[in-house]
């Protein structure tokens, strides 16, 4: 199904920006969102020169700002006439290791990764709901499988949150027009990643995205990006002895 109007939060750098990229090339008309607009309206006259057939709108919101959420998805169903398809995309990496004196790093991702992204589908399922048919897509991560240590391990709990977040909201609108796909990224070169040196399988963001992109069209439930090597990996990772995991973060 080609969902014409996607509407991504996060938009303006990293897995947001890859994604639109994509999308923009396949002839989906985007709604981006994010707090720089500044980024964003320089990335909108990127994409209307990759493809000049299709309509980019730009809204400058803060997804911690939850009234302001469910204003900007409304105004943006207004602008476009529908939504088809709502990318929850928008968040952090900040932290560190429990009980290090990060408390407010620690908990500014819990916010922005977890509360916020219950603010972003509330919102997503409103409109879906109301038009009956609909693709809310979350972006998880590889690390929502297991616990990991340092600053990975609010961010890793945060995102095992969200893939049962979206699993619940499935569940719910199960046998209806309303789809839901959560996104297990693997290591994807971006803003949040780049200072780390040692990180297994990581790919850059163009093919990041591509596969993040073309994984989305297929609807399916839970997907692992890039499918070689994660979609075996993942399962390896469940059943992993501590120490392995502990070598890895």
């Amino acid at each position: 199904m080609h969902r014409s109007n996607i509407l991504i939060t996060g938009a303006s750098s990293g897995l947001g920006l890859g994604m639109a990229k994509q999308f923009a090339k396949k002839n989906h008309n985007l709604a981006l969102c994010a707090r720089r607009i500044e980024l964003l309206t320089r990335l909108k006259e990127e994409l209307l020169t990759i493809n000049p057939n299709i309509t980019v709108f730009v809204y400058a919101l803060d997804v911690n700002d939850h009234e302001a959420v469910f204003t900007v998805f409304k105004q943006c169903q207004k602008d476009m006439g529908a939504i088809d398809r709502i990318i929850v995309n928008a968040g952090m990496g900040k932290g560190a290791s429990i009980g290090t004196g990060f408390f407010k790093a620690n908990l500014e991702t819990a916010q922005t990764n977890f509360i916020a992204a219950i603010a972003q589908c509330e919102a997503a399922m409103e409109i879906f709901r109301q038009q009956n048919n609909g693709h809310l897509v979350t972006i998880s991560s590889i690390s929502a499988v297991r616990g990991f240590r340092r600053a990975m391990t609010v961010y890793a709990a945060t995102k095992a949150g969200l893939t049962s977040l979206s699993e619940g909201i499935r569940i719910d609108v199960m046998h209806t027009p309303i789809k839901v796909t959560c996104v297990h990224p693997g290591f994807i070169r971006t803003e949040i990643n780049e200072k780390v040196k040692t990180v297994p399988f990581r790919v850059d963001l163009e093919t990041g995205c591509k596969a993040m992109v073309k994984a989305i069209e297929k609807e399916k439930d839970n997907v692992y990006v890039p499918s070689c090597p994660w979609a075996f990996l993942h399962w390896l990772l469940r059943v992993a002895p501590l120490s392995l995991i502990r070598k890895m973060s």
